[in-house]
């Protein structure tokens, strides 16, 4: 006679204990997606630490606005690719909140250059944030998230649809993809679902600043929202609603990587 299967998995248990708020870290959170998945989190009810490495005054800013709107936020330092930054950043988590239900790694390097005039400084400046920090921040994740929780990592469109002068990036975004899959099947047994979330290009700062500095932005643009079957480019939102989504109702997708580009890959 088989074993009765209990009443509720791992993976459909919520990882909250009565009486507190659920806990995220946002990596990447001062400015652009990061920001808007920090902010989304909180006003349906998460305390968010924001990881930032260098943009205090954005972080500040952010954390600022939520506490506005009744939430509870705190903008830390933190640079991704250090790990032991990143150990006291879970730490600050554990020791103020309480415990760590969602982590979602928003931070990102993109440096747009053809690979033969990349510097091999730049190629590791991206390696550093957007592939070795996801290690070392999903490394602490994988330890610390509760029963439950949630990891998310923020990859590119680009590894789907190549473009030239995204070589490097587009190899670092395909690498959290492959950790993302390896990590869901670690970890699927205590309950912590692992995704990936892909936007395509996306109206941030560092999508403007890229457009700016290729001397013909307007023409970029209307090219990439002409290429997008639902005609427009993306908006931070975008991808903070599928986050909100995973972390929540979602709860049978594990392993996974969202696109979130409005049809264009």
């Amino acid at each position: 006679m088989s074993a009765t299967p209990p009443d509720r998995l791992p993976s459909e248990q919520s990882p909250l204990p009565a009486g507190r708020p659920p806990v995220a870290i946002v990596t990447g959170g001062s400015r652009g997606i990061g920001r808007r998945i920090a902010e989304r989190l909180a006003q349906t009810g998460y305390a968010v630490l924001i990881g930032y490495r260098s943009e205090q005054a954005s972080a500040d800013e952010a954390a600022a606005g939520i506490a506005a709107i009744g939430g509870t936020a705190r903008a830390v330092r933190a640079d991704v690719a250090d790990e032991a930054v990143i150990a006291r950043l879970f730490d600050t988590a554990e020791r103020e909140f309480g415990g760590i239900d969602v982590v979602v790694n928003a931070a990102g390097v993109l440096i747009d250059k053809p690979l033969a005039d990349l510097n091999i400084d730049e190629v590791d400046r991206m390696l550093g944030t957007n592939l070795r920090g996801a290690v070392i921040v999903s490394r602490q994740a994988a330890r610390r998230v509760r029963a439950g929780g949630s990891i998310i990592n923020i990859s590119s469109a680009i590894t789907k649809g190549t473009a030239p002068g995204y070589s490097v990036y587009a190899a670092t975004k395909a690498g959290l993809e492959a950790l993302t899959a390896t990590l869901a099947k670690e970890l699927g047994g205590r309950g912590i679902r692992v995704n990936a979330v892909a936007p395509g290009p996306t109206d941030t700062d560092m999508l403007r600043t890229g457009f700016a500095n290729s001397g013909h932005g307007e023409q970029m643009r209307q090219a990439i929202v002409s290429a997008t079957p639902l005609g427009r480019i993306g908006r931070p939102d975008d991808a903070a609603e599928v986050v909100l989504a995973l972390v929540g109702p979602l709860r049978w997708v594990h392993g996974q990587t969202i696109h979130a580009s409005g049809g264009l890959v």
